[in-house]
């Protein structure tokens, strides 16, 4: 693992809690993206190097909806950058650690994201994010 990627932060409502920590950090959203798989909206904040995400259900069956109405807002995971998240998976599975899927979804900003059960890594949500190669934009065009 490199670094911490962000913090993931539910939220009831991205409107709000963006003018919130856009105070705290002195700075503003810079992405808002829907992650339609996991029926979340997320936005992203930057502070120097550090990141925030926030996350708000867009649909009632969603992690999120279900994280807040169990826990309400907050905290909701850590993000770790990995160069080859295949890998760090079977080594976290060596290692013992339980995983939520057993292949790299299409996250948000562009990302392969792995989940491991928080139950494995003493009560925290840990994501695994690996950046997607970029797009050349000749290609795209074609």
């Amino acid at each position: 693992m490199n670094k911490i990627e962000h913090i993931g932060i539910a939220v009831n409502s991205l409107q709000s809690a963006g003018k919130i920590y856009g105070k705290l950090l002195n700075t503003t959203i810079y992405k808002i993206e829907d992650v339609l798989s996991e029926g979340v909206k997320t936005a992203f904040l930057s502070a120097g190097p550090n990141k925030i995400e926030l996350l708000e259900a867009s649909n009632p069956d969603s992690p999120i909806a279900k994280f807040i109405a169990k826990k309400g807002e907050g905290i909701h995971h850590i993000a770790f950058e990995v160069d080859d998240i295949k890998a760090e998976m079977e080594r976290l599975k060596g290692e013992g650690f339980v995983l939520l899927n057993d292949e790299p979804k299409l996250g948000a900003d562009n990302k392969l994201v792995c989940f491991v059960h928080p139950k494995s890594a003493n009560g925290v949500l840990i994501e695994l994010c690996q950046e997607l190669e970029p797009r050349i934009k000749s290609q795209e065009s074609r």
